[in-house]
This record gives C-alpha cells, structure tokens and sequence, in this order.
C-alpha cells in the first residue's frame, strides 16, 4: 500500500490506539484534535511549527485558531478520506504539540 492510499478497515481500527487523543469526525471520513495552550502566542507558534512540517510532507490540515485554541481536523482530499500520511502527520502533530507545552487534555 502506497503512503497516500486510503486507510483500510484494520488501519482504521488501530487508530484509535495509534493516535489516541484524536477522534473521528462524525459524517466525514477524517480525524479531529483540539490543542490547548497557555496563550495565543504559544497556539500560534505551535501552528506555525506545523505548517512548516506539512508542508514538508505536501499535506495541509483544515485547522481553525481561536486564542489559545487549535482545531486540527485531518483527511487526505486526493483520495477522498484517511489515508497513511493523515496518521502520519497526527503522530507529528502529536509530537510538535507536546514539544510546545500543550495543556493536558
């Protein structure tokens, strides 16, 4: 199976142990985390961060900013739901957040 593919029934099944802090997003095949920081400052230096990493990796989230909120949502348009480089890139995401001293879910 190629990185970009999509994900199969067994590959969906282990996310949640893969990725466990992210859900599914209902009526839509993709995945959703929301991200919590001290401040707006810190939110978008986590945003920025990312931004870097996806576009190394020629994949780009759906996310929204409000103050020190982050809403990442993660699906593979090419190939119209989840593919490998959307656990890919949550398992980055995950590290980055980290990283940057995300509040504790």
């Amino acid at each position: 199976m190629r990185h970009d593919d999509r994900l199969t029934a067994d590959e969906r099944a282990a996310l949640p142990v893969l990725v466990p802090l992210w859900d599914f997003v209902t009526g839509r095949d993709a995945i959703h985390r929301r991200f919590l920081f001290s401040n707006f400052s810190a939110a978008f230096g986590f945003m920025t961060r990312v931004a870097l990493e996806a576009e190394k990796h020629d994949h780009h989230p759906e996310w929204s900013n409000v103050w020190r909120t982050v809403d990442i949502v993660l699906t593979s348009h090419d190939v119209k739901g989840l593919s490998r480089r959307d656990l890919a890139l949550a398992e980055l995401i995950d590290q980055i957040a980290k990283d940057a001293g995300a509040c504790p879910d």
